[in-house]
């Protein structure tokens, strides 16, 4: 679904991403971990077409490095941004609304929109409880279920999470990657950016480590969760002889 070669993208004059190559499969989902500043947003960002790359981008066997943002949308390659970046001012309903997006214009009445509606709200059972609340006074874990089911109203091809962990209590984040993996086992390829590594690695079918604007190491992730050198720099696990940090020293 999703093919990169030798993608390098700027910030001005500030290279950011130094000829990254990556795939996409139908039905898979593939991870991109990295500390932060490795540039895993600026990759999202360059692949939606709102930051400036040279190199080549095929989206479902169609090159659209040089289409515009809301072109490559409408196609169905959707992000879900970091911070979620609601609408606070506007309900549940019509910030899912605002998602879908048909021809060169919004359609912005239930109505048009039922089967969508219904299967967000199928997916995600709390925001249709909650469909006249506003944005703004939901909790970080539903403004998120909102965010990717606004995604969602666009019957993506290819979905894009960055971060979507961020800032979310441990319960929270469990409950919102068993939707995220119900969404891929749906037939949704999704590409996700995430600072949690293990969990990235433990949901996804592959993944690529991405440091300094480069990637340095991709593969099956279940390989790369027994890989040292990825225990030792993103899993909190020491190892060389060293301790595992992950327990305890049991003297007595």
């Amino acid at each position: 679904m999703l093919k990169i070669e030798n993608l390098v993208s700027h910030y001005g004059s500030i290279e950011a991403l130094h000829g990254i190559s990556l795939q996409v499969g139908k039905g898979e989902m593939v991870a991109l971990i990295g500390a932060n500043g490795a540039g895993k947003t600026t990759l999202l960002n360059s692949i939606s077409g709102t930051v400036t790359a040279r190199g080549s981008i095929e989206f479902a066997g169609k090159e659209i490095l040089r289409e515009k943002a809301a072109s490559i949308a409408r196609m169905g390659l959707l992000q879900v941004p970091e911070g979620r970046h609601v609408f606070p001012g506007l309900t549940v309903e019509e910030n899912l609304l605002v998602g879908t997006v048909a021809g060169k214009g919004l359609r912005l009445r239930p109505g048009d929109n039922s089967k969508e509606l219904e299967m967000v709200y199928e997916t995600f059972p709390r925001l249709k409880e909650r469909r006249q609340q506003l944005a703004w006074s939901m909790s970080g874990g539903e403004q998120q279920m909102l965010a990717i089911g606004r995604a969602l109203m666009g019957q993506p091809k290819l979905l894009m999470l960055d971060e979507p962990s961020m800032g979310l209590a441990p319960i929270v984040v469990e409950e919102l990657f068993e939707k995220i993996v119900e969404i891929n086992q749906s037939g949704v390829p999704i590409l996700m950016v995430e600072q949690n590594a293990r969990l990235a690695l433990k949901v996804s079918n592959r993944a690529y480590i991405l440091e300094r604007g480069r990637i340095t190491a991709e593969g099956a992730s279940a390989d790369l969760l027994q890989d040292p050198k990825v225990l030792e720099a993103y899993l909190g696990k020491m190892v060389s002889g060293k301790k595992d940090s992950s327990k305890r020293e049991e003297k007595r």
